[in-house]
């Protein structure tokens, strides 16, 4: 990585953000909306305002973290109520669920800037995300939902990088998506199958696993982790305290994917395309 290209960008960033001289910011709390949103917040202080979704298809800790940073830098933030399982194309979990979503989401987080006095609502996707099939990206650019990262070409590793000149503590944080991603394509998404991988992933963090998933197979939890955490497994004593509690959850069955953690590893059935426009 260019540290120097990396914070070439960052100016162009700032300067975008003080064109825009008030934003809302979608904020998940992850490392990209907690970049974005400390950047605008040093830059346009009070107009700027954060919005995070309190929603079953994200892990709780996740939002408590969000409304923790939102407190210690003095940022107004809005927590909203919205159920995804209540959107019928949602639910029925096709390959294009993430569209319905976030179109759904953008207007409600319109809605709010409008009624702040907000002029623009923007969200921290970045250009890897340009890597992988995202139909939310294309919802929130229809409606008009803006992508700063993405417009000054800043990556998720440059962000890392500049999240850290800048103190932020998010800048080593794990990745983490929406639930729902932990359910494989055409496989109805409930209220249930969220609430048991919310749970058992809740459990892997507890366990000191860093960067984990649990997919949703029906009776089956598909584990993955970092390969570097494999040899964990072989403590018989962590093996029976994770299976217990999987099976306390709902899981009939328990399984390591040798692949280890692998992002977005539901979309491999998907045709690239038809699906990834390539």
């Amino acid at each position: 990585m260019d540290e120097n290209a990396a914070r070439q960008k960052k100016e162009r960033l700032v300067n975008l953000i003080q064109d825009l001289n008030s934003v809302l910011v979608a904020f998940s709390g992850g490392v990209d909306s907690t970049f974005l949103l400390a950047l605008s917040h040093k830059e346009l202080g009070d107009k700027v305002i954060a919005a995070t979704a309190d929603s079953p298809a994200y892990p709780p800790w996740e939002r408590e973290e969000a409304v923790r940073f939102t407190k210690k830098e003095g940022i107004h933030h809005i927590i909203f109520k919205s159920d995804e399982t209540a959107i019928s194309e949602f639910a029925a979990n096709q390959p294009d669920r993430c569209y319905y979503c976030k179109k759904s989401l953008s207007r409600t987080l319109k809605q709010l800037a409008h009624d702040k006095g907000i002029r623009h609502v923007v969200f921290a996707a970045n250009t890897d995300d340009l890597n992988d099939y995202r139909p939310g990206m294309k919802a929130a650019t229809e409606m008009g939902i803006l992508s700063p990262l993405i417009d000054v070409q800043l990556t998720k590793e440059e962000i890392r990088f500049l999240s850290k000149e800048m103190g932020l503590s998010t800048w080593d944080k794990p990745a983490m998506a929406c639930l729902a991603s932990r359910i494989p394509y055409g496989t109805p998404i409930t209220l249930e199958k969220l609430q048991m991988v919310t749970m058992a992933e809740a459990f892997l963090a507890n366990e000191g696993f860093r960067q984990y998933r649990v997919r949703h197979h029906g009776s089956v939890a598909r584990i993955e982790v970092e390969q570097l955490e494999w040899k964990r497994f072989t403590d018989t004593n962590l093996r029976d305290r994770i299976t217990e509690r999987f099976r306390e959850i709902g899981f009939t069955h328990i399984a390591l994917d040798l692949d280890g953690y692998v992002s977005g590893s539901l979309n491999r059935v998907l045709n690239k395309e038809n699906y990834y426009g390539s």
